[in-house]
């Protein structure tokens, strides 16, 4: 039977607690109860001046910040309109029906104004890991690292094409030291210092809108300017730390950072898991002489068909040479101010050799193999993803921190930005996966009241 509601309560008065239209389950609830706020006073008491007119409170100013992000509301023009009518966001906030609520500007002039060349969000990012290590939330003795591309608010079309010296490496002095130690091993003169000096230059696409994103390049049908941010989480999916770069910095030049951070800020790890773009030389050389289990991918081959792949060479450690299908031996000839020992054969013999088709289109009749001289590491981590333990940590790593991207994308607004440069990119990346690791620390904590 078809009914229609013809009264109307909308001109209704009622006394009412605003603590009463908020649900007894509803996440702001369960976000008061994980933590105290508080914190924020002691964070930002530097910043502030003993004269002058009352500021707005800045715990209210960092919680309309985590409604953003936690609830993926796309920027905080829109925040501000959903507290405006949003009883559930006021509550949290403190505010009552009538208060008067901040002007979406108003977080962006205190940024400007005190918070941008501070390190206030990372301490804020790493408060709430500490408070979910106290609740025993946190299990990083594996970790997970990855990258994503965040889209950057800018047209991939405006840009100038510019010639920009290639930067030098974090472990390039390390590597240098070992590479002429390897030439003084093998009776060679070893390079001045500046033979490593790099004079590289390299041409690259800079944004007229943002030049500090890089141009990123997939695919044929995905080009455009973005930013990496990179993450490493814990088993439980925790985010335990995160750096942003360019788009166009490749993820093995930030994991030794970003480890390094962890065990600043967490500890120690015992293993760290990461997909095939991190398995280098220097990541596993890194990971190992620091004593942390490299779980990382099998890699196929990237030999040409039809001819012989580097493993049918066989390395033999003692005599440091490598020999051949047909079992003739390839001799040490140099090490490269790169790092790679370069192993040849003997043309006269190659030149008849029935396979030497398969081997080599050398001219000379010549086949050159190079080795990393830390190449070992490389060695050790695949014999390592062979144990079950490694290969049960590896499987972790879409449940992870691949699950922390996917979620960070659909429900907390990161598949793009809207902010430009660096700094606040990088305030972005940490109140993202600081409000998710709250959400989470939130829901996992939550008792019902209701039911005990």
């Amino acid at each position: 039977m078809l009914s229609k509601y013809s009264s109307t309560q909308r001109n209704q008065i009622e006394m009412i607690a605003l603590d009463e239209l908020v649900p007894a389950n509803h996440l702001v609830r369960k976000l008061e109860k994980a933590i105290d706020f508080s914190f924020i006073y002691s964070l930002v008491e530097d910043m502030y001046s003993d004269v002058g007119r009352p500021s707005i409170d800045p715990v209210i100013l960092i919680k309309m910040t985590f409604i953003q992000y936690i609830f993926g509301i796309r920027s905080m023009r829109k925040t501000i309109e959903e507290i405006q009518t949003n009883m559930a966001y006021r509550w949290f906030l403190g505010f009552g029906f009538h208060d008067k609520i901040p002007h979406f500007s108003t977080f962006g002039k205190n940024y400007e104004r005190r918070f941008k060349d501070t390190d206030l969000f990372e301490q804020i990012f790493y408060h709430i890991i500490s408070e979910a290590a106290k609740k025993k939330l946190i299990s990083a003795e594996h970790i997970f690292i990855d990258s994503t591309h965040v889209k950057a608010s800018a047209n991939k079309r405006k840009f100038q094409k510019k010639v920009v010296r290639k930067e030098t490496k974090a472990y390039e002095q390390r590597l240098q030291k070992e590479i002429n130690q390897d030439r003084e091993d093998h009776d060679k003169n070893p390079f001045p210092p500046d033979k490593f000096e790099k004079n590289e230059t390299k041409e690259i696409k800079e944004s007229t809108t943002d030049p500090e994103s890089g141009y990123y390049v997939k695919d044929e049908r995905t080009k455009q300017f973005a930013y990496s941010f990179h993450a490493a989480s814990d088993r439980n999916g925790f985010v335990l730390g995160t750096i942003v770069t360019p788009g166009n910095t490749h993820d093995s030049q930030i994991l030794e950072p970003l480890v390094e951070k962890v065990m600043e800020e967490v500890g120690k790890p015992e293993a760290v898991a990461a997909d095939a773009a991190y398995k280098t030389p220097v990541i596993t050389n890194y990971l190992i002489e620091n004593d942390i289990t490299p779980v990382l991918p099998y890699t196929r081959p990237r030999t040409k068909e039809g001819y012989f792949r580097k493993h049918d060479y066989v390395y033999d450690e003692y005599h440091d040479c490598y020999l051949c299908p047909q079992g003739n031996v390839l001799n040490y000839s140099t090490t490269t101010k790169e790092g790679y020992r370069q192993y040849k054969s003997d043309p006269k013999i190659c030149k008849d050799c029935p396979v030497i088709m398969n081997c080599t289109q050398s001219k000379n009749h010549q086949k050159l193999i190079q080795r990393h001289i830390w190449e070992g590491y490389v060695e050790e981590a695949d014999h390592l993803r062979h144990h079950q333990t490694i290969k049960d940590i590896y499987a972790k790593r879409k449940e992870t921190i691949e699950r922390v991207f996917a979620d960070a994308k659909e429900k907390h607004g990161m598949r793009w930005t809207t902010l430009r440069g660096l700094k606040k990119l990088s305030m972005q990346a940490l109140l993202t996966f600081g409000a998710m690791n709250l959400k989470k620390m939130a829901n996992w904590t939550w008792v019902n009241p209701q039911t005990g």
